[in-house]
């Protein structure tokens, strides 16, 4: 008699302690329930990159010397650099820049590396094609200024969670009305 007594009291622990982890994890269900959706709605809800983002690659042709820094620091050497050496002043004188997104890892070594700053990372990040070859950018594609999704009325920009934390963490101004 006592065997059966001490099992269904072993029984009643076991359902008791069943109930509470599914009470448990009821509860962690129901408190991510009031959180704000994490998904955007891409084409008209864009986020804003970081400030460090590496993005496209901006490039000012007339700030380039070609001295090919960019090529030798490049992991697959990527950046297509062509010149001539103009005999009276002994000075090189760029050609063509070019640089194949399709192959491009950016890394940002060549902007980090670069003595005269005529290569630069932009927030651009929309370089989908529907062929490779129109991911090889030459000097005139690579010196487009990106277009800024924040002056876009069309877009409705949505802040990272990093953003939003810095946002809330910086003092108010005289001039800002509200937060």
């Amino acid at each position: 008699m006592f065997p059966m007594v001490t099992g269904f009291m072993n029984y009643g622990q076991q359902t008791v302690r069943a109930a509470r982890y599914i009470g448990q994890g009821f509860m962690i269900t129901l408190s991510h329930a009031n959180r704000l959706p994490v998904t955007i709605q891409y084409p008209y809800e864009k986020s804003i990159t970081s400030e460090r983002f590496r993005g496209r690659i901006h490039f000012e042709f007339d700030k380039c010397i070609a001295c090919e820094v960019c090529v030798r620091v490049c992991p697959i050497d990527l950046p297509v650099v062509d010149w001539r050496l103009e005999a009276d002043i002994k000075k090189k004188q760029l050609l063509n820049y070019s640089i194949d997104f399709g192959v491009c890892i950016f890394c940002g070594n060549c902007v980090e590396y670069c003595p005269t700053n005529c290569l630069s990372m932009t927030e651009e990040y929309e370089l989908s094609a529907y062929d490779r070859h129109e991911l090889n950018y030459n000097q005139i594609a690579l010196g487009r200024l990106p277009i800024s999704i924040i002056g876009d009325y069309t877009i409705q920009t949505v802040m990272n969670s990093t953003q939003i934390n810095k946002e809330k963490n910086k003092p108010l101004h005289s001039r800002t009305v509200t937060n």
